[in-house]
């Protein structure tokens, strides 16, 4: 059965969980407790310099099971880690979250949205061209542990 869903700004408080969520995902970038605290004191600054949104089930006591963290650069948003608890993908969490900071970037007159994927992670890769991100380049073994290629895709407004 698929979750009730509701998108909400991440705080400080939902570290943890993120972090919990993000080391149960091979697949995600994995950042240090600082890296994520360092969010949201520049977000507390500057907030609509960076956006960090996490999906809640809203009938499990607000359960973590996706979370986004995204950074303007310029007219540009950088997609910096998107992560999808494994008992919810291909259920629509992932494409909630991106449409969500689809809808927010253009708000913010932003002219799209960048980001780097594993070559090897297919889903997520699917995920995105879903949305409308082209694939349109690579970076070559731009990933550590393991050494890996990355995809650069981008979904331009105009």
């Amino acid at each position: 059965m698929v979750p009730s869903l509701r998108v909400t700004r991440a705080k400080a408080a939902d570290i943890p969980g993120m972090m919990d969520l993000e080391h149960q995902s091979p697949a995600a970038a994995h950042w240090s407790r600082n890296q994520y605290e360092s969010l949201f004191s520049v977000a507390s600054g500057q907030p609509s310099e960076v956006l960090a949104w996490i999906a809640e089930d809203e009938s499990e006591a607000l359960e973590i099971l996706a979370f986004l963290v995204a950074r303007r650069l310029e007219a540009e948003w950088e997609l910096e880690n998107i992560v999808v608890a494994e008992k919810v993908r291909r259920q629509g969490a992932g494409t909630l979250l991106l449409r969500e900071l689809i809808r927010h970037a253009q708000a913010q007159q932003g002219s799209g949205i960048f980001l780097e994927v594993r070559e090897s992670n297919r889903s997520a890769r699917a995920l995105y061209q879903k949305v409308g991100f082209e694939e349109e380049g690579l970076r070559k073994s731009y990933y550590a542990s393991p050494p890996e290629d990355a995809i650069l895709c981008r979904l331009s407004f105009y």
